[in-house]
This record gives structure tokens, sequence and C-alpha cells, in this order.
């Protein structure tokens, strides 16, 4: 005879259903009385309302449990908790405390409390049950962000001294802008000021950031800056330390160990720090009285978190700064177009130099074009390099200055074509793409004299040569680099710039800085390292591969990356040089060209607003089976501004014409967006309450939408 299976957790009914036992009068029950063992409720507030960690839609929302007498000290409002839950022990967060409850029957007991420290204050559950409530997710799938796990022994330990109020800087790096001093003077009033930051090519952004949060810190309130990575991090976390001192400012991220990561929240929660720096993990950091939220360079994919239900910082922040009556500051050396909507909606002011001060910092910017100029071009025949080019890494390397080298992908040549109709080569077994592996010059060519034999082609998802590839569509045998990686750019530098030193930085080592010496640097997007007195020239290869991808933002992704880079570049006064790999007709070129990205950010709102794309509207992405996803769409309640797009295959069809995915779109004007928001949590929670098998993935505002 075989034992009945265990019923899952979210099988079983919520706890309660016990007839009440008669009650005894107040007044015998504060004498002890009952059977003796038996647990009796705390004499005020018995109530606790809490949040129970369980990944169900349809179980967002507080359950009610007395508090026995004795954890009546220590279950205090936002601590951490151990109920009986579906008949199982579970985690939870007990978010307050009172004397009246809804449910008609029997409560049950907390089992215990596992920490009176108050994780989760007021301020912080309000603020992540808004942003549940933004994105359609669930309130303990945001603590589970918002909130570090516990380490019992960081816990335990003495609390450190409060930081003393640093002194207000003088702030004098915000005078090249004519709206930072107003911007400097209104954090120093305590006054809340919205901005967006356009930095100057080769400006000191941690400084001026510093500057930013030290003018709050001296008035006693706190400060919170996130970056994209760890380098940017290192620099604006060495930048604040020398205005506010070691012990007033805390780096949070993600990579710390599990002991310092939690001791470093426990000394923002205790207030025992002023400013806090950090990634994206520090977005819901619980600063004590915040006066100024900063997200620098809000464009970058790294500002959001992978994890349901999908924050951005940049929104984050920006509700944070609304409900707290805080400042929020926009800032980056390019502009989104969701940064310009806070301009024109005039929420925001933006804080620009003025054209004569841009000129006189930017570097000189050349564009050149690509297959058809390089073909007329004979200095090009060496590293797919023109002349300009050539000139421009010869007058910078003469001058003991490195240079640095953008190459969009990393790796040999990951990307291979048709030699005659250009069409992508794919794998005869798998349909993958097909790449070409180190050890060759070209996709046809002979392998380096004294190598090993020529590289054959190989499938980047399978890993099978094919040796003799045949187009499908004209049958040519002939193959060419669809793009060439950073390993073949270094290559083809080194020996066109023989004895100059090339390094390299991408995903397999990174760099963070480099000597103010001849070299060549070359790096993949976002890799870049700072170089000591600035770069003396950058090439921006294949600007083609970044501004013909298939998405909805690659066009100020595009200009996004070489700004950063050439914002490295010195000024044209000193010789700095950008040459940019792309036709100069292009508007992302033009704004790189002018150094103007707020108007290049004007346009792209135009057209998205024109066209129906966010941020002009709030959309909705639903992946899932087919089946999965036709069931949802007929359920779920839309508002009635909704527009559905689609549903669409993804991927590659079978040999019957299906595929195992589709994606379908949901739009709504922006007014609409909390109601677009609910109605995605409502269908979530029917899912979950009905237990279907197939799941489908639901994300508000979704960065890639083709």
């Amino acid at each position: 005879m075989t034992s009945p299976e265990p019923t899952p957790l979210w099988d079983l009914p919520s706890p309660a259903p016990k007839p009440a036992p008669p009650r005894k009068p107040a007044a015998e029950r504060r004498r002890g009385g009952g059977r003796k063992g038996q647990r009796q409720p705390a004499e005020t507030d018995p109530v606790a309302r809490v949040v129970v960690d369980v990944p169900l839609a349809h179980l967002d929302r507080t359950f009610d449990y007395q508090v026995p007498r004795e954890l009546d000290e220590a279950a205090v409002p936002g601590c951490r908790v151990r109920v009986r839950f579906a008949g199982q022990l579970v985690d939870g967060f007990l978010v307050e405390r009172g004397t009246e409850t809804e449910h008609t029957g029997t409560l049950a007991f907390l089992e215990r409390v596992t920490s009176s420290e108050p994780v989760l204050p007021p301020r912080l559950a309000a603020l992540c049950r808004a942003v549940a409530q933004r994105y359609g997710g669930t309130l303990i799938d945001v603590l589970r962000l918002a909130i570090p796990p516990r380490h019992a022994k960081a816990e335990g330990e003495p609390a450190s001294e409060q930081a003393q109020a640093p002194p207000r800087p003088a702030g004098t790096g915000w005078q090249r802008y004519p709206r930072g001093p107003v911007l400097a003077e209104a954090l120093g009033a305590g006054r809340a000021a919205h901005a967006v930051w356009q930095a100057l090519p080769g400006e000191d952004w941690p400084g001026r950031l510093a500057e930013l949060a030290a003018t709050v810190a001296a008035t006693g309130r706190g400060a919170l800056l996130v970056v994209p990575d760890h380098r940017d991090l290192a620099r604006l976390h060495a930048a604040c330390a020398g205005l506010v001192g070691e012990r007033a400012v805390v780096a949070l991220s993600a990579d710390l160990g599990p002991a310092e990561r939690y001791r470093r929240w426990l000394a923002v929660l205790r207030g025992r720090v002023r400013v806090v720096v950090g990634t994206r993990a520090a977005m819901f950091a619980p600063v004590l009285d915040p006066g100024l939220f900063v997200v620098w360079d809000d464009g970058d994919d790294l500002h959001v978190d992978p994890h349901m239900p999908y924050p951005h910082v940049r929104d984050v922040l920006m509700l944070r700064a609304h409900t707290e009556g805080a400042s929020l500051l926009v800032a980056g050396f390019a502009r989104t177009a969701e940064a310009q909507l806070l301009l024109e909606s005039g929420w925001a002011h933006p804080v620009v130099a003025d054209r004569e001060r841009v000129r006189a910092e930017m570097p000189r910017v050349t564009p050149f074009g690509e297959d058809f100029d390089l073909a007329r071009d004979q200095a090009a025949r060496a590293a797919r390099l023109p002349a300009v080019a050539f000139e421009a890494a010869r007058s910078a390397l003469a001058a003991q200055a490195p240079v640095l080298v953008q190459v969009p992908r990393r790796g040999y040549v990951p990307g291979l074509a048709c030699g005659r109709c250009r069409s992508p080569a794919r794998c005869r077994r798998c349909a993958g793409p097909l790449m070409l592996p180190a050890g060759s010059t070209g996709p046809t060519g002979p392998a380096e004299s004294g190598g090993s034999a020529p590289g054959r082609p190989s499938c980047r998802w399978c890993g099978v040569p094919d040796s003799s590839f045949r187009c499908a569509t004209c049958g040519s045998g002939r193959l060419r680099a669809v793009v060439v990686g950073a390993k073949r750019t270094a290559e083809e530098l080194g020996r066109a710039f023989p004895g100059v030193p090339v390094r390299t930085s991408g995903a397999s080592e990174v760099l963070s800085t480099v000597d103010a010496e001849a070299a060549l640097v070359v790096c993949t997007p976002g890799a870049e390292p700072v170089a000591d007195g600035g770069y003396g020239a950058a090439l921006l290869l294949d600007g083609w591969a970044l501004l013909g991808r298939q998405d909805l933002r690659a066009a100020e992704e595009t200009l996004r990356r070489w700004m950063t880079a050439a914002a490295l570049v010195r000024r044209g006064t000193r010789g700095g040089r950008v040459v940019v790999g792309a036709d100069a007709a292009l508007t992302p070129v033009q704004a790189l060209v002018r150094w103007d990205p707020g108007w290049h950010a004007e346009r792209e709102l135009a057209e998205r607003t024109e066209l129906g794309f966010p941020p002009a509207v709030r959309m909705a992405g639903l992946e899932g089976s087919p089946d999965a996803l036709a069931s949802l769409l007929a359920e779920i309640s839309l508002p009635t501004s909704a527009e559905l797009l689609g549903p669409v295959p993804l991927g590659e069809p079978d040999a019957e014409g299906r595929t195992e995915r589709e994606r379908a779109l949901v739009r709504v004007p922006r007014q609409d967006g909390n109601a677009l928001a609910a109605a995605v949590h409502a269908a979530a929670a029917l899912r979950s309450a009905r237990k279907d098998p197939e799941p489908v993935r639901m994300q508000l505002d979704p960065l890639e939408l083709i």
C-alpha cells in the first residue's frame, strides 16, 4: 500500500477553519487562566499582519496571526517571523500590529520571531508595495530584492557610531553649467529639485555627484547614488569618501559577501551613514530622511533587475523622490527618451552647459563610411581602418597617449554571411549561426604564418564544423565576416602598429584604468577603461553592427555607447580625435559630431510618440507557449484603451510550422498604466490559483520590444 503524496503548499487552504472555543473574560485571560501550557494572546495589539514568503500571485496580501504573550516585546512591526501557513512553517515579515481582524475563525499564533530587527520600516513597506503595483508583481517578490538575507553574526554586532555631518563643499565644478549653482543651492536649502544632467565630455562626474551628496549630507539628510557597474561604483565611492569621510559613506552591491552586505545594509537602516552609493541592488536602500536620489547613465540595461517584477532603477528612484519629497537627478553623458519625457512634462529641468563650453571641451569627431569607402582606401586593407583613422592613431601614439578602439563584438569572427548575397551563414545541422575560430586571417583566408591549419567555420550553437559551406539562398561557397570581434581586431592592429603594446578589455578581463603611455586598448562597449589624462584618440569601429540591430532602442543605445567612449578622449584643443565608423548622414552620428544628445532624444521621443512606443505609452510583454498565451489573452481583463499586438512566434518554426513560444504586446496610454498593471496582476493571480501548469512571463515596460 503506497502512502499518499504530500499535498503541495499552494493546494492547502489558508490557516483558519477550526471552530472558535468560547472566549473567557478578558480579566481571566490576563490572570493567565485556561489550561496549563496553552498559549495566551498579548494584552495589547494581539493581531499581527504578516506577509508570508510564498511566491504565488493569488496570495499577495497580508494574513492575520495572534501574537503570543511571550513574544509581545519581540514581535515589533517590521521584524522577521516564522508562521505556520497551509500546514508548513514559512518565513514572513510582520508589517503591523492591531486589535481587530476580519478573519471569522480562530487565528493561529506566531511560531517564533526570527529577529527583532525592524528590517521592514513603514516607508520601505510602502515603497515595495508601490513598486509591485507599478509593475504588476507581488509584494514578496519586491521584498526579496529590497531586503538582503539575514546574517545573524552581523546583526548581533554592536552598532557603529553615527557619522557627523560634513561641511558643505564649495561646489565650484557646477559653475560650468548655468543651472548648476541653482541646483546645488536648492539641495543645500532642503528644497526638492528634479533635474536631468548632461555631463560635459571629460567631466569628472564622480566628483560632481560627490559634491551634491556632500551638500545634502551637510544639512543632515541622506543621499542615494546608483551607478551601473562596479568600476563606476569604485570611482564614485572614492570621490564621496574624500568629501564626507570614510565613515559617512557606504557602498552597496550584490557581489558583496552575505555578512558584509548585511552589515552595510544595517548601517544604512540604523541611520549610521548619510551617503549610500551602489549598483542596482542599492535602489531600495532604506536611507534615513533622504534628500537626494541620483541615477547615473540610466540608459544602461544593467539598471534593470532581471528578477520579478523587473524594476528599473530610474523608475524606483522616481517613486521614492515623489513619495518622500526628495530631489532626483538623472545624469549621464547621453540622454534617454525617458529622461527627455521628464523634461517635456515639466517634472524635471535640464542642467546642460552652453554650446560654447561644449565645443571647447569635446574632442574632434570624424565619421567614415563602411564597405564602399574602405574598398577605395588602400590603407584600410591592413586593419579595416581608413587613412583618417590611421592618422588619428599615429598622432596619438606619437604623443605618447593611449588609443581606445571600441569593437561591438567580442571573440574573433563571431558572425559570418554569404560572400555573394550577404545572407546569414547557417549551420546545416541545427540552423545556428556560423562563426570563425581564432587562428585565421579571414573567413576563407590562410592561417597565420607559423600557425595551425586554416580555421574552419563552426556553429555557435552546436559546435559542429562546416568545411564545405554552401549558401542556401544562392549556392555560393564564399563567406564574409558580418562583424569582426575584439580578438581579431587586436591581431590586425598589432600588425598595423608593430612595437605598440595592445591591451584588451572585455568579458573575460575588464580593465579599470590604463596608464598615460602609447598603447592600443581594444575593448567592447561598456568595458572602456579610464586613461590617465585621457585618450589621445578613439576609434569606434563597425558602427553599422550597432545601428542595424533589430531593436527599438538601437539608435539611442548606439549613441550612448559612443558618447561614453568619446567622453574619455582629450578635448580637441589638446589633439583629441574620435573616428566613428558609420555614415555621417545618420542621426546618431550627427548627434555625436555636434555633441548634442538632447537633440537626438527630442527626435527619438517625437518618433516614439507618433508610432505609439514607450515611453510615450506603457506596454506589457506576455510570452509563453501558444496554448498558454491564448488562454491568458482570452481571460485577461484589459482596460478599454488597450491595444493588442500579436501574438507573434518567437524563434524558428519546426517542420510543422509551429513554434514553442509566442509573444504578445499590450499597450495603453500612460494614464492607464496602473490599470494595465492591475490587469496583469489579476491574470497572474487567477493562473496561480488555478494551478496552470504552463507558465507565462509577464513584464511591464520591457526593454526589448522587437
